[in-house]
């Protein structure tokens, strides 16, 4: 008599997220099939979009005073445990000269101290590919030897973004290790890119300092009367060589600014965005022109161009949207779609 085979059920896992920000690595964790059971952050602004996204609790707590004890009352023990975190990458980027005096660089190799003495089955990281070669790499290979040498197995990838459905041109830094030798390695999802197009072209249209009434986030900055000149000559793709030379600003008429052509630019309909940054939502900043309305594109469309989902909360409703607070978290944010690519590479593994 032929044995019946028994279908293996679904491997799933807890994850404690650090330094968890709006929750966009928890999220994508979490539409992978992973169950977020905390997340810790300094910035208490962020416990509504993380709670009411994720379905966790949220701690207001440094990760640098963190201890395992802490993190492991998360876990029930029934299932795979999993920590995950992205260090604060400021101190990392290339814009960044004096690494020294920022105390943030240490939370990497806190980082690797919680995960060994927490002792969960997988960790993974997500950072900017920078850490590579910050202080001649001597900070990312110390935490990838403390991890070795507590029996993890690691695969570590320069993911670029635009490969897993982000609808953005992005490269990240992504560690995943675990405690079994069959680790799967992170792997592309997409052949063809998703467009900015395809990611905000259904979006109501919008002026330049006006928002959506039935989505507040959908909100664009004001344009003083010279940048709304300056917009109205922008083409898709271009640069502020295109203006008349009475609209470009002094610095750009100096040698030494010219080589900076990737501001005060629009984005192209059919292509990924550029990297969003923490000040996406300002014209000046980069290439954040909306493709064809003038204006810059709007908060909400600044996170689904990070794969946050159109409906994800970050404030509750009625309440002041700050451009600063809300385009810093969405620009810290790890995109969700690569959250998501991450957690199904770490359900394989199972």
């Amino acid at each position: 008599m032929e044995k019946q085979k028994i279908k293996k059920a679904p491997c799933y896992g807890e994850v404690v997220d650090l330094f968890c920000g709006v929750g966009a690595l928890s999220h994508g964790l979490k539409r992978a099939g992973l169950k977020i059971v905390a997340g810790y952050d300094t910035d208490s602004r962020c416990r509504y979009a993380f709670e009411t996204n994720n379905d966790a609790s949220f701690y207001t707590k440094d990760v640098a005073t963190l201890t395992a004890k802490e993190i492991k009352r998360h876990y029930s023990g029934n299932t795979p445990s999993i920590l995950a975190g992205c260090a604060p990458c400021q101190p990392f980027s290339t814009y960044k000269q004096r690494y020294d005096e920022d105390p943030r660089w240490n939370l990497v190799a806190k980082f690797a101290e919680l995960a060994v003495k927490t002792n969960t089955d997988f960790v993974t990281m997500e950072n900017v590919p920078a850490l590579l070669r910050y202080k001649n790499g001597v900070v990312f290979d110390q935490f990838c030897k403390s991890l070795r040498k507590a029996g993890y197995y690691m695969e570590s990838t320069i993911a670029k973004c635009e490969e897993f459905g982000v609808p953005q041109k992005r490269r990240r830094l992504v560690v995943i290790a675990s405690k079994s030798p069959n680790l799967k390695a992170l792997k592309s999802t997409r052949r063809r890119f998703t467009t900015v197009r395809k990611a905000i072209g259904d979006l109501p249209k919008l002026k330049a300092g006006e928002y959506y009434i039935n989505d507040p986030l959908h909100v664009a900055a004001s344009l003083s009367a010279i940048n709304l000149k300056r917009i109205r000559e922008s083409k898709p793709g271009g640069t502020w060589r295109d203006w008349p030379i009475t609209l470009r600003a002094p610095c750009h008429r100096r040698a030494a600014g010219k080589t900076y052509s990737g501001v005060y630019a629009r984005m192209t309909w059919d292509n990924p965005s550029p990297t969003m940054t923490t000040q996406c939502y300002g014209y000046g900043n980069g290439r954040f022109g909306h493709p064809v309305q003038d204006r810059a594109i709007s908060l909400r469309e600044a996170a689904i161009l990070q794969s946050f989902p159109k409906r994800y909360k970050f404030l509750p409703n009625n309440e002041e949207i700050s451009f600063t607070e809300v385009g810093r978290w969405i620009g810290n944010a790890v995109p969700v779609k690569l959250a998501e690519a991450i957690g199904k590479t770490i359900i394989k593994t199972c």
